[in-house]
C-alpha cells in the first residue's frame, strides 16, 4: 500500500468509526484531493460528510472550530504547506487557544491535514516545511508521518484526539513509499501516537529524522554500512510534544548525532533537540549536535531544488565530519 492509500483507508476507517467525523477543504469531494488522498470518500460518504469548500483557508479552518465546538470532529485538509498562512490567524489564535482560554469547558478535536515538504517538481507555497512554527505555539500537537503503516494508524489516533492536531504529510512520499499495511492489526494495537521509534539500529552515530527525511536517512544508513559504519536511524513521528527518549538513549550509546529535516536550519525543530540533547547527554557526547536542513533562502524554482533539500551526500558529510572531532 502506498502512503497515499494507507491516509485513503485510515480515513474511511475513522469515518465508518464515528458518524461526527467530517473532511473539509479544497477539492477534497469530487476530485478526491489533489494528491487523491480523500478518493473516493464522498461517493461513500455523501457531499455532507465529505464537504467541498471556497478557496478560503481561514473560513474552512474557522468553520471547522465551530463544528468542533458543536462536538463534531472535522478533518481539514490545506492542500498544499504554503497555503496554510492564511489561515495562520485562526489556528494560532482560536484552534490552539480555545481550551485553555475556557478552563477547559471546551475541547477542539480537530486535525488539520498538511503536505508538507518538498521534491515534487514544484515551486514555494507548494514545497515549504512550517512545522516549527507550528511546534512553537502551545496548545497544538503536530505529527508527521513517513511509511505507510504509520500513516493508516496514526490519521485515525489523530481524528480520534480530543486535541487539535497538526497533521503532517510529506507529500514527495504519497505515491513513492509501498509497505505492507496490516489494517486490521493496526486498528486492533496502533503503536502510541506520541512516541518516537528506531527505525534502524545502530552503533556508531545516530541520525534524527522526522517526515520525509527518514528515508533519506535510511539510505545513508545503508551506504554507511558498506563503509564499516552502524548508523542509528530514528524517526520522531511526534513534533510537539517531542519524545526524546529514544534519543537520549541513543546518543549515550553513540556518542554522535545529526539531526535531518528539510526545514531552514536556523531556528529549525533541529536547533531544539540540539539544546535539549545537549543537555541531557553532554558527557556522552564526542561531537557537537549537527544538523542538516535547508538553506536559509526562500524555497527555489523546481530546476535548483535538489540542491536546497538534504540529500544522501549531504547527510553523510556530517556523518563524516562528527567523526572528524
Amino acid at each position: 500500500m502506498t502512503l497515499a492509500k494507507a491516509l485513503n483507508a485510515g480515513l474511511r476507517k475513522a469515518m465508518e468509526d464515528d458518524e461526527k467525523v467530517v473532511i473539509m477543504g479544497e477539492d477534497v469531494g469530487t476530485l478526491g484531493g489533489v494528491f487523491r488522498i480523500t478518493d473516493g470518500l464522498q461517493k461513500d460518504f455523501g457531499d455532507a460528510r465529505v464537504i467541498d469548500t471556497p478557496l478560503a483557508e481561514s473560513g474552512i479552518v474557522g468553520t471547522a472550530v465551530g463544528l468542533a465546538m458543536r462536538g463534531y470532529r472535522p478533518v481539514v485538509e490545506i492542500q498544499f504547506d504554503g497555503f496554510v498562512y492564511p489561515a495562520y490567524d485562526q489556528i494560532v489564535c482560536q484552534v490552539a487557544k480555545l481550551h485553555f482560554r475556557s478552563q477547559g469547558r471546551i475541547r477542539i478535536p480537530m486535525v488539520i491535514r498538511i503536505p508538507f515538504g518538498g521534491g515534487i517538481g514544484a515551486v514555494e507555497h507548494h514545497s515549504e516545511s512550517p512545522e516549527a512554527q507550528f511546534v512553537h505555539t502551545p496548545g497544538l500537537k503536530v505529527v508527521a508521518c513517513s511509511h505507510p503503516a504509520d500513516a493508516y494508524a496514526m490519521i485515525q489516533q489523530a481524528v480520534h484526539a480530543d486535541d487539535p492536531v497538526v497533521f503532517l504529510e510529506p507529500k514527495r512520499l504519497y505515491h513513492s513509499t509501498k509497505a505492507d499495511v496490516d489494517e486490521a492489526a493496526l486498528s486492533a494495537a496502533p503503536a502510541p501516537l506520541w512516541q518516537s521509534r528506531v527505525v534502524r539500529p545502530g552503533a556508531d552515530a545516530t541520525l534524527v529524522a522526522y517526515g520525509p527525511t527518514v528515508s533519506t536517512c535510511l539510505d545513508a544508513a545503508t551506504v554507511a554500512a558498506e563503509e564499516g559504519r552502524s548508523l542509528e536511524v530514528i524517526d520522531l513521528r511526534t513534533l510537539s510534544p517531542l519524545d526524546l527518549l529514544p534519543v537520549y538513549e541513543s546518543v549515550r550509546r553513540t556518542g554522535r548525532l545529526v539531526v535531518v529535516h528539510e526545514a531552514h536550519v536556523t531556528l529549525g525543530l533541529g536547533a531544539e533537540i540540539a539544546a535539549r540533547v545537549t543537555e541531557e547527554c553532554f558527557h556522552s557526547l564526542e561531537a557537537p549536535v549537527l544538523r542538516v536542513g535547508g538553506f536559509d533562502t526562500p524555497y527555489p524554482p523546481a530546476r535548483i531544488e535538489e540542491a536546497f533539500l538534504p540529500d544522501l551526500d549531504r547527510v553523510l558529510d556530517a556523518v563524516d565530519r562528527t567523526f572528524g572531532f
